[in-house]
């Protein structure tokens, strides 16, 4: 069997596992990978690669860079490879129709959400935001919309009350991998025929901002327990501690446990050797990790010894 021949767009963490099992299946030829151009990153504003770019190299693949995918010269060029499929994963812009038509079998997204449900760029967060039992992956048949295309495959997996937007991030991905690589062969065969999403079931999963991340401690504690773990690895879950001068001091929330207690929102019920306990809308949150700007993550007893300070404090309001 000639393999099918693939170009691949992707550049987020994200997309790595998708290229790796495109990469490494027999009937499968990826012959080009696009991804967004290097960007500059780190303190030093270093122009770092994305992921994608670091692992195609690694992997001998060719990687096209361009600053606009609809760029008449770029849509030429991988016009000219021929291709059988894109398969999209993470990408970051929107394609253009004339790449949408490219292909002989159309181009096919990896979505990390059970579509129509969280339509946009932060699905995995928004999942857990709101306190869903089940999120999943969807391949979809990309049209010009932004995550309307037709559903193919979808594979659902339980959000564990152990899970982050970190972890779940992960296990998605390779869950995304493997639906792909299975769905692209009954999908160019004809065996499987994509479906139409109902759009009146359609929610949002917006593009997730550093204000998002403030505790709102007139909430309920369990809406800002998902809060903590949604967040995870940014902007996090924050609140702020008085300073010197008036200033106020980031207090960055790493994990956190709904326990009973009551008081006013933003009250300190408890702050002992190793337990931080903060009154919300409805029962309490025990902070289990914490960061203060500027220093290391640590455990909430470590933090505690030292800012003895803190002990004194009656409210983080």
């Amino acid at each position: 069997m000639i393999p099918l021949r693939i170009i691949f767009m992707g550049t987020a963490d994200l997309s790595c596992a998708s290229l790796s099992a495109l990469h490494q299946g027999p009937e499968f030829q990826v012959v080009q990978v696009v991804t967004q151009p290097d960007r500059p990153k780190g303190r030093d504003l270093k122009l770092t690669p994305s992921p994608v770019k670091a692992l195609a190299i690694s992997l001998g693949l060719p990687v096209r860079q361009p600053e606009r995918a609809r760029e008449e010269s770029f849509i030429r060029e991988l016009a000219s490879l021929k291709p059988d499929l894109i398969a999209v994963a993470a990408y970051g812009q929107i394609l253009p129709q004339a790449i949408l038509d490219m292909p002989s079998h159309g181009c096919l997204n990896v979505h990390t959400s059970l579509l129509p449900r969280y339509r946009g760029a932060a699905p995995i967060q928004w999942a857990i935001l709101n306190g869903d039992p089940l999120t999943g992956v969807t391949i979809m048949k990309m049209d010009a919309g932004l995550d309307t295309g037709d559903i193919v495959t979808q594979e659902e997996t339980a959000i564990e009350p152990s899970d982050t937007s970190a972890t779940l991030h992960d296990r998605l991905a390779q869950i995304g991998a493997c639906l792909l690589v299975r769905t692209i062969p009954g999908f160019i065969r004809g065996r499987l025929i994509p479906r139409p999403q109902d759009a009146s079931l359609a929610t949002q999963a917006p593009k997730i901002k550093k204000e998002h991340g403030r505790m709102d401690w007139t909430q309920p504690a369990h809406v800002l327990w998902n809060r903590v773990r949604g967040l995870i690895p940014w902007p996090g879950a924050y609140c702020h501690l008085p300073g010197a001068n008036g200033q106020r001091v980031l207090l960055k929330i790493w994990s956190a446990e709904v326990v009973n207690g009551t008081g006013q929102p933003g009250d300190i019920l408890e702050a002992t050797k190793d337990r931080l306990v903060i009154a919300c809308g409805s029962a309490a949150l025990s902070l289990t990790s914490l960061q203060r700007d500027g220093s290391r993550r640590m455990a909430t007893r470590d933090f505690l010894a030292g800012h003895p300070a803190l002990k004194e404090l009656k409210s983080l309001l």
